[in-house]
């Protein structure tokens, strides 16, 4: 169907579009070059085919029903009416795979106090690039993160609407779980951590499930921030000796850093560790380690320790490289910097790089590494081929950004923000061309969208993209927690 405002019948059309059973028909229609303010925020977006539909509601409450029409160039369109635009997933989903690579203009016309208004049409482009991932893996916890009562780590399938749980802790008695990590998103390669009397490292890999102890005496403390070497058999860890505590007035709730951090490698065949002192440092703190896509860079940030917890806000942390041989796992033999945001007095976080090698994308915050409660975090990228970094202006909020990955492609790549109420991290997605041009952030769908972020009263965590439904025997893996079974490492 053609759009209502090119012709000079529009509120006959959008009679006759409406002839279809709804809450509430458009009438006397009063029409505007306003944009619809919607939540979510979907003006102008750029999705993957296969997404789930991007329902939504007009953000002001007062209004009380919706009548949507979403449209191609080559005249087919899909139809939504009540008291928010719920789309039909079967026609959502062809309509998509319609138009790969061009875009679909989108029709809002909603009813206040029994007035109706038809807005300017917005649209959404249909990236030419896939999201081949069949869903993605997070914790959800509360988001004072000093409490963890009820949490858990889920799946949810992003073609549709369906979540299901991985693993909760009430399998095993409510201790903290946390940090679920596949390698390249392989859901038969991961690892995640309890933590608690009768915690531990789980490590899946090669079809089984090891259990290691949660605190290692040789390492210095607990295994924390994995990352999978490409080839499967080593996993790069850092240890941290972590401590919280809380703000009485500021704009930041918690914070949170390390007595000592180190970074090491586990040999998953030989169920050892590897350490060196290039990356042990003693009066250094080396945190999140990552291996390059090839295998051949291990990746870090490191800070100069400072006295703890007086002077947290001046540690200020760099990104870092040292060479990696995957067959014998050895460490190289000089430290690269590739990012001195100390210089700067600033401090980078999380680094994570892109599958195809060109890139990283890491957070920056004013201090410290624990960036979720700095409202001033952003992400950045750093180019490795031309060693230039830029904040990420297109996905960025005045709210803190924080915990991404990358899509296999590297076309795509998630993360958590706390852009909505400054409370809780919600999951976002985000394109990125060959060019490196970066697309705007759609909030990850559902099927009535303002209800259930309303409602929900948990943050996501920790979030990455898997090829597959992950596979886990929860009440198996709640009994073999409950109990002592346990390796050294």
């Amino acid at each position: 169907m053609n759009s209502l405002c090119r012709y000079p019948l529009w509120l006959f059309l959008i009679a006759a579009l409406c002839l279809t059973a709804c809450t509430s028909k458009p009438h006397d229609v009063a029409k505007t070059d306003a944009l619809p303010d919607i939540y979510p925020d979907y003006v102008g977006v750029t999705v993957p085919v296969g997404i789930a539909p991007l329902n939504f509601a007009m953000a002001d409450d007062s209004f009380t029903s919706v009548d949507v029409e979403v449209r191609d160039s080559k005249g087919n369109a899909i139809h939504a009416n009540g008291a928010y635009a719920d789309f039909d997933i079967d026609e959502w989903h062809q309509l998509l795979e319609q138009n790969k690579g061009g875009q679909l203009n989108i029709t809002v016309c909603a009813e206040k106090n029994g007035a109706w208004t038809l807005y300017r049409d917005f649209q959404i482009m249909v990236s030419p690039y896939a999201l081949e991932e069949w869903g993605v893996t997070y914790r959800r916890i509360a988001p004072g993160y000093e409490s963890y009562s009820d949490m858990g780590i889920y799946q949810r399938e992003l073609s549709t609407f369906s979540e299901s749980a991985i693993l909760e802790n009430t399998h095993f008695g409510g201790m903290c779980i946390n940090c679920h990590t596949p390698n390249r998103a392989n859901p038969d390669q991961y690892v995640f951590h309890v933590r608690g009397e009768n915690g531990a490292t789980a490590i899946h890999h090669d079809g089984k499930d090891d259990l290691l102890k949660a605190r290692n005496e040789y390492i210095g403390g607990s295994m924390v921030y994995p990352y999978w070497h490409p080839d499967g058999r080593y996993c790069a860890f850092s240890t941290n000796k972590t401590s919280q505590m809380f703000h009485m007035a500021s704009n930041k709730r918690i914070e949170v850093y390390d007595a000592s951090s180190d970074v090491f490698v586990y040999d998953t065949h030989t169920n050892q560790t590897l350490r060196d002192t290039l990356i042990m440092k003693k009066y250094w703190a080396e945190n999140c380690p990552v291996f390059s896509p090839d295998g051949k860079w291990l990746y870090f940030i490191t800070a100069k320790r400072q006295v703890y917890p007086t002077d947290y806000d001046k540690e200020r942390y760099d990104l870092c490289r040292v060479a990696f041989d995957g067959k014998t796992g050895r460490i190289g033999e000089t430290v690269d910097t590739l990012v001195r945001a100390s210089q700067e007095e600033k401090s980078v976080t999380w680094p994570r790089p892109s599958y195809d090698g060109k890139y990283i994308m890491y957070t920056r915050a004013d201090y410290g590494y624990f960036s979720i409660w700095h409202a001033e975090s952003d992400l950045w990228l750093l180019n490795l081929a031309t060693g230039e970094t830029r904040c990420i202006d297109e996905v960025n909020s005045e709210r803190a950004e924080s915990f991404h990955n990358w899509s296999t492609n590297s076309h795509w790549f998630l993360f958590t923000s706390r852009r909505d109420d400054g409370l809780y991290t919600r999951l976002y997605f985000a394109s990125i061309d060959g060019q490196g041009r970066v697309t705007k952030p759609f909030l990850l769908p559902q099927r009535d969208p303002k209800t259930f972020y309303r409602r929900l009263m948990y943050s996501y965590n920790t979030p990455d993209f898997t090829m597959r439904a992950v596979s886990l025997n929860a009440r198996e893996m709640g009994r073999r927690i409950d109990s002592d079974e346990r390796m050294d490492s």
